[in-house]
């Protein structure tokens, strides 16, 4: 898959899927911005690589961004809305501040990194939009009350880009389950056993490990391509078969 002269936005691209998707498309050839709060450790000196310091749910903070990138790189053929956090709690234990803060950046940034990525792609009559969303939006773990909902929402906010802008823009929604991220692993902190809760995790998927950063960040690139192009308004799962099954006994 050839991203020459393709310019491509990252939202949440310093760490984890995000930095995974920035860096596949960086060695296709693609112009890379990531849009974050805080830069990667390893960081590339390249006129194809720009780093926004960026807080993607407010709306000042992206018009900005966005007047940078059409400044540096004219257009924005790509975006993938990666950012997210999670955090736990039932409705009754989440706090307003910790849902709003949950909303803002897991939802409503998605929302206003489209809202000023599109009138470029609209002017190209091209684009590809990837909203990564999660597993959680078809099935649910205990205590991630608003995390799930702000996934689940995504398919909604997904199905709308790919009709409201068709036939020019595509936008397509990936849906991991459990991946190795610094995010993953600061939510396995939380436990007294980190490494009994990371092995529950690898049992919960048929292929008995949990995936990698890149593994998503493929599929990814794939979506974007042209080879994808019969392709919009979906969910794609690459969850390692997480939620298909029923768990209980059997016999040989």
């Amino acid at each position: 898959m050839d991203y020459n002269s393709k310019t491509v936005v990252v939202t949440g691209g310093s760490k984890g899927i995000g930095e995974a998707c920035a860096m596949l498309f960086y060695d296709a050839g693609a112009n890379v911005v990531v849009l974050d709060l805080s830069k990667a450790e390893a960081s590339i000196d390249d006129r194809r690589w720009m780093f926004i310091e960026c807080n993607v749910a407010v709306e000042a903070d992206v018009i900005s961004a966005f007047r940078q990138i059409e400044e540096q790189f004219e257009k924005v053929d790509i975006l993938v809305n990666n950012a997210g956090i999670q955090r736990y709690g039932t409705i009754t234990e989440t706090t307003v501040d910790e849902w709003d803060e949950v909303m803002n950046v897991n939802l409503k940034s998605l929302y206003l990194c489209a809202k000023y990525a599109i009138p470029s792609m609209l002017q190209q009559k091209k684009g590809v939009i990837i909203n990564m969303a999660s597993v959680q939006a078809f099935v649910s773990q205990p205590k991630v009350a608003a995390y799930t909902t702000a996934k689940t929402a995504i398919l909604g906010l997904t199905r709308s880009i790919a009709v409201d802008y068709s036939p020019y823009i595509r936008c397509v929604v990936v849906c991991p389950g459990t991946v190795d991220t610094p995010m993953l692993r600061d939510s396995f902190a939380l436990s007294p056993d980190p490494n009994e809760v990371l092995q529950e995790c690898i049992d919960m998927h048929l292929t008995k490990r949990i995936g990698t950063p890149e593994e998503v960040a493929s599929l990814v690139l794939y979506l974007c391509d042209d080879k994808a192009s019969f392709m919009t308004g979906q969910a794609i799962r690459i969850d390692g078969g997480l939620g298909i099954t029923i768990q209980g006994s059997k016999k040989d």
